[in-house]
């Protein structure tokens, strides 16, 4: 994940704050975000330096999410998808270019913005149903009924019987389920998720990717997910962003008419096969 490429300098990476100067942008290449979009990227550029070197991590993203829509970014290692994610969480300001939620710039991170990694980060000591409301114990929240909430994940997310377990007594597709259930507790209205099911055999993957898009149709969230899997990426999306390297940036924005609820048989559709087909073509791998 992310951008990685051997400078010659040992001193740390570091991202050159915002000025117009250190990417180019290109007007005419922009693409005005449709007026529907909750989530617009406009323009989007990221430079990292290293002593004197500098890496265009990414270049020109320009990109409208609709309300409710689960847009997945694919491409090979190094194309920036995690940095475009961390840039889209307000944890990382961009070189060059500005991202809006709700209206309002990102420029820090925000309740209103969840964000799921690959590992699950679950702290040991604590049950299952005590790392879920981890976060709305930090915000000290107040402004909805914790005990109902946490409730209504725990169904959803098929974790009834395993609140008092620990971490350890978990399996790795368990322990994700926990991580998620983090995540929706606190009500996000934009969730991104960063490659969460990659550490996981084939088997569990399949299957908790068919319960995230149960999930996500029940809960209508807008969502990005970061992933290197194609047929993972067509499979949960309504649309596929596929990116290329060198440096990262926006090949084709790839449309996925597979009617939903997306069920296990999505997969024998020969929309989903060309859908797949299609976007490794985009990235030469056919």
């Amino acid at each position: 994940m992310g951008v990685s490429r051997r400078l010659v300098s040992t001193k740390p990476d570091t991202a050159i704050k915002p000025e117009k100067s250190q990417v180019e942008t290109n007007p005419a290449d922009a693409t005005n975000p449709p007026p529907e979009s909750v989530l617009s990227l406009d323009q989007i550029g990221q430079v990292f330096a290293k002593g004197s070197d500098r890496l265009v991590a990414l270049e020109h993203v320009d990109l409208g999410i609709r309300p409710g829509e689960f847009v997945s970014l694919v491409g090979p290692s190094g194309c920036g998808k995690s940095t475009l994610l961390k840039i889209i969480a307000g944890l990382l300001q961009p070189t060059v270019g500005r991202v809006q939620f709700e209206g309002s710039a990102v420029t820090e991170p925000r309740d209103e913005i969840g964000l799921m990694f690959q590992t699950p980060t679950l702290f040991p000591w604590r049950t299952t149903i005590r790392n879920i409301t981890l976060p709305l114990e930090i915000r000290k929240a107040t402004e909805f009924d914790w005990e109902q909430r946490v409730a209504e994940v725990i169904d959803l997310v098929q974790l009834n019987g395993f609140e008092n377990h620990y971490p350890r007594e978990l399996s790795g597709g368990m322990q994700q389920r926990v991580a998620l259930s983090r995540l929706l507790v606190s009500d996000p209205h934009l969730m991104l998720l960063d490659e969460p099911f990659g550490a996981l055999d084939e088997f569990t993957r399949e299957h908790l990717n068919t319960e995230l898009a149960r999930i996500s149709d029940h809960e209508g969230k807008t969502t990005v997910f970061v992933t290197h899997n194609i047929a993972e990426a067509v499979f949960l999306s309504d649309r596929v962003v596929v990116m290329g390297t060198r440096p990262g940036r926006i090949l084709e924005v790839v449309d996925v008419p597979i009617p939903r609820p997306r069920l296990p048989a999505s997969r024998r559709s020969p929309t989903y096969n060309d859908t797949i087909n299609r976007i490794r073509e985009t990235l030469d791998l056919s």
